[in-house]
């Protein structure tokens, strides 16, 4: 029977109090994530017996429903149209100030790139795609189709700054369009390509400044200075709609704020953004380059306890970068990896389980990780048993350091398990299958062998903060 999204959304409203209660609503690829202004107003246990509602949970100050990918949408939508989508109230300081400083910026980023990832997503698919053509059937592409493949699969990635300063500005209160302009000017053709810098290919212009002759160049593929600069001309714009009077607001406004955020950040504060960025990236190469498939043994096990918090959103920017400058991602079969070990630990739990109706609806959180939508099956099965999930983090480990040690990397980001398989065209398509099944096998026979649970009773953790429905 079809799952009914104004049913749910009716039912999920009322277990949190009702519409007066509620304070945000949004929602990410499987969860709809809620705030509210009276947490003591909620009726967990009303997520149990709502059909539709694979589990519930709290993180990072946020309520979180599991109603699985797609479906999440439609039951946003009529929260839509209830009007409740957005705030309902001046709570924003009382709400993070809750959070700690890194629980902050973890939820920083992730608000910043969930609305870029798709078109990532998108992007990274199609690169897979042309590979599959030139690689997979021998197509012969002649110079237009080529060119016109290239746009498809090279702009997002070359003007990232751009969606990513829009992003930044919505997410800090400014005006998007702004954002966007500011983004443009940071890959402006009139400036030397940061690229052709590097390779001694152009010349940075000079800025004489006390003395120093400061070099300046665009920023493409850039992602610190991008968030920095949407959050810089957010502050701005608020700053100066406070002293320009109304009747000279529309003009003097962007004016105010477009010039000193490109003065501020394109040429003064920008560049040591942009360094420090480099360094971290660098770092990053290093870390997952070290012998032996150490990096990535430990990334494979350790990235699924980051996403516990939501910390893992701060590798977005990273992965974003490592494409974007060098055309592949390292971490992508890692990752990868990390999630075909919660889907084996998962897989093993279903088979044991004797109860026909929670076997099935077990079964409907696993099928998500196999697209790689790791959230269903990790807070709705494997966390709250605790053992299974650590099998799953286990075979993560196996699987991501053998992905450092066969040396394979993605040529896009944003997908992973069988949707990234078309990444994997041009290069390592089988080692990457490989990673997948070594994975999958290690904590399904880790899990399987080792761990036992009553069959009738409820597993509670209380201490883990998770009320989540298995059945």
């Amino acid at each position: 029977m079809a799952r009914n999204p104004k049913a749910v959304a009716d039912a999920v409203l009322e277990a949190f109090g009702g519409r007066d209660n509620i304070y945000k609503v949004s929602h990410c690829a499987t969860r709809l994530r809620v705030e509210l202004h009276d947490d003591k107003k909620m009726n967990k246990q009303a997520f149990d017996s709502i059909e539709g509602v694979n589990g519930y949970f709290f993180q990072s100050g946020q309520h979180q429903v599991i109603l699985g990918t797609g479906f999440v949408n439609k039951v946003f939508a009529e929260f839509e149209k209830m009007g409740i989508a957005e705030s309902q109230g001046e709570k924003e300081e009382e709400s993070t100030s809750n959070k700690g400083k890194m629980q902050q910026l973890t939820k920083t980023f992730a608000d910043i790139f969930i609305p870029v990832i798709p078109v990532l997503i998108a992007t990274g698919l199609l690169m897979g795609l042309r590979g599959l053509l030139i690689n997979g059937f021998g197509m012969e592409m002649s110079g237009t189709i080529l060119k016109l493949s290239q746009v498809l699969t090279d702009t997002a990635f070359t003007f990232i700054p751009v969606l990513v300063t829009w992003s930044a500005m919505k997410k800090f209160g400014g005006s998007p369009v702004i954002g966007v302009a500011l983004g443009l000017m940071l890959v402006a053709p009139q400036l030397p390509d940061k690229w052709a810098v590097s390779f001694g290919e152009a010349e940075p212009l000079l800025l004489p400044f006390l003395g120093f002759d400061i070099p300046i160049t665009g920023m493409q593929s850039s992602i610190l200075p991008a968030v920095f600069m949407g959050w810089l001309a957010a502050k701005i714009e608020k700053s100066a709609r406070k002293y320009i009077p109304e009747v000279l607001d529309l003009i003097l406004t962007p004016f105010v704020t477009l010039l000193f955020s490109l003065i501020l950040g394109l040429v003064m504060v920008g560049p040591l953004i942009l360094g420090i960025e480099n360094l971290i990236t660098s770092g990053i190469m290093y870390f997952f380059e070290l012998p032996f498939g150490l990096g990535g043994f430990i990334y494979g096990g350790a990235i699924q306890f980051l996403a516990i918090t939501g910390m893992h959103h701060t590798i977005v920017p990273i992965t974003v970068k490592m494409v974007a400058e060098t055309g592949y991602d390292l971490i992508n079969p890692i990752g990868t990896a990390a999630i075909a070990g919660q889907a084996g630990a998962a897989l093993a739990v279903v088979l044991q389980q004797k109860n026909r109706i929670k076997r099935s609806n077990m079964f409907g959180s696993v099928i998500p990780a196999f697209l790689g939508i790791t959230e269903p099956v990790m807070f709705a099965i494997n966390l709250p048993k605790v053992k299974p999930f650590l099998f799953g983090c286990l075979g993560g480990a196996v699987g991501g350091g053998l992905a450092s040690i066969l040396g394979i990397a993605a040529a896009g980001t944003g997908s992973t398990m069988l949707p990234g398989l078309l990444l994997y065209i041009g290069g390592g398509f089988f080692q990457y299958i490989l990673v997948i099944l070594v994975a999958l096998a290690v904590s399904f026979l880790v899990t399987f062998f080792v761990y036992r649970e009553k069959q009738e009773e409820e597993v509670e953790h209380p201490e883990m903060n998770y009320d989540v429905k298995h059945g």
